[in-house]
């Protein structure tokens, strides 16, 4: 790892991305894909949460839980809406948003790709043209330039692992037909022979997808650390907490390999890993078990797993970039994150340098295919007028990390 001015204060904060709570994204691949017919998408991203216009009352939200942090994304197809065309209003979005969080107490964990990429760059093949990674990293050199210097963190791309760990089981035949058919039918809409994305892939192109993203990765550290040497720079991995029942080590570890093999390793060279976790998976001497079929095992310790996981054979610093709940029982989401944070507690006892922990996500929105089915959120959104309400689960987080920071304070 290299020597990097690495947070000093541990990192509470909530986490979001531009297109799943902006609203009004019309010059991105994921837009586009939501749109045509037939789509594997519910229903449209629309106006999402409203959060374009709604941000400073977002931030009001984070600060007012005593969280110190708030991580979001920076919209590549906002920013350069075609090839060579830079919104420059789009980057005094995106740099009053940063000071923002600034004036607010709020460090600015950036996410310089969260999933969603320009339309025109799914027109050329997405993340397999051969000139992607520089592309992207043309585009982090950009936004560097005009807001690195407050920038807290930098995630370079958000679970490129995602697909992977998907086709593992967590989604059916029918999805991955969908994904194909949808990608037919947007390369003819949008009339090009290879409309891709990054979170609508085919089975068959998922290794292709997987060294696309590696480039794509390396490329982007070397572009922001160009322009800032000490910014903590990193990946988010979808991780699972794989757990081996007597006799289940040999599928687990093959599951760990296919899933996270190259990029923890990878990390090696980042400063940290970032670790998004939502369930634990078990497995026996015949391979997964289905606990509860065709429901993830949603297990408190799961977390401290994942984050233990990572951090022994990456041997980097871990971030919790991710880790929340879907469920409409509040109720339920106020145990499990009062028991995740323990764990992740004896887990930091236990040596495993943590630099934060971001609750996903400071509102119920929208969540890809399922659209606004899921409800992962702190506050509920009114699908209507866009207003925010704070659920109970707001609060407990908010009370947990207050119990937590004042600890601190005493020492």
């Amino acid at each position: 790892m290299a020597s990097v001015s690495m947070p000093t204060d541990f990192l509470w904060g909530v986490a979001v991305a531009g297109h799943q709570i902006d609203g009004g994204d019309t010059t991105s691949d994921t837009s586009f894909l939501e749109n045509v017919e037939p789509t594997v998408f519910v229903e449209p991203s629309g106006a999402a949460c409203g959060s374009w216009e709604r941000w400073p009352e977002d931030l009001d939200l984070a600060a007012g839980l005593g969280l110190n942090a708030y991580r979001f994304s920076v919209e590549w197809c906002r920013i350069e809406p075609d090839r060579g065309v830079i919104d420059e209003s789009a980057l005094d979005h995106y740099e009053a948003i940063i000071d923002g969080c600034l004036d607010r107490g709020l460090a600015p964990v950036v996410t310089f790709s969260h999933f969603t990429a320009p339309h025109w760059f799914a027109c050329r093949g997405s993340w397999l043209a051969p000139e992607a990674a520089a592309d992207f990293a043309r585009f982090c050199d950009l936004v560097m330039e005009r807001l690195g210097d407050r920038i807290a963190i930098a995630v370079t791309l958000n679970e490129p692992n995602l697909q992977r760990q998907l086709a593992g089981g967590f989604l059916p035949p029918q999805a991955w037909e969908g994904h194909a058919v949808t990608l037919d039918a947007a390369s003819k809409a949008a009339g090009v022979e290879r409309y891709r994305a990054g979170n609508v892939q085919r089975l068959d192109e998922l290794e292709l997808f997987e060294d696309a993203f590696e480039r794509a990765h390396v490329a982007a550290r070397e572009a922001i650390k160009a322009r800032r040497p000490d910014l903590p720079v990193g990946l988010s991995l979808a991780v699972a907490d794989e757990f081996a029942l007597p006799g289940g080590e040999a599928a687990r570890d093959k599951v760990r390999e296919e899933c996270y093999g190259r990029w923890l390793r990878l990390a090696e060279d980042d400063d940290f890993v970032g670790v998004q976790n939502y369930e634990r998976i078990l497995y026996g001497p015949e391979g997964r078990v289905a606990t509860h079929p065709g429901q993830q095992e949603v297990e408190p310790l799961s977390l401290a797993g994942a984050v233990s996981y990572c951090h022994e054979v990456s041997g980097v610093p871990v971030l919790v970039s991710e880790h929340g709940m879907n469920t409409e029982d509040d109720e339920a989401r106020c145990a499990f994150l009062t028991a995740a944070l323990a764990g992740l507690d004896r887990a930091i006892a236990d040596g495993v340098p943590v630099l934060g922990y971001c609750h996903w996500s400071l509102l119920d929105n929208y969540e890809w295919i399922f659209a606004f089915g899921p409800k992962f959120g702190l506050h509920a959104v009114d699908r209507v007028t866009l207003d925010r309400s704070a659920k109970r689960s707001a609060a407990v987080f908010a009370a947990e990390v207050a119990r937590r920071s004042s600890q601190v304070a005493r020492r």
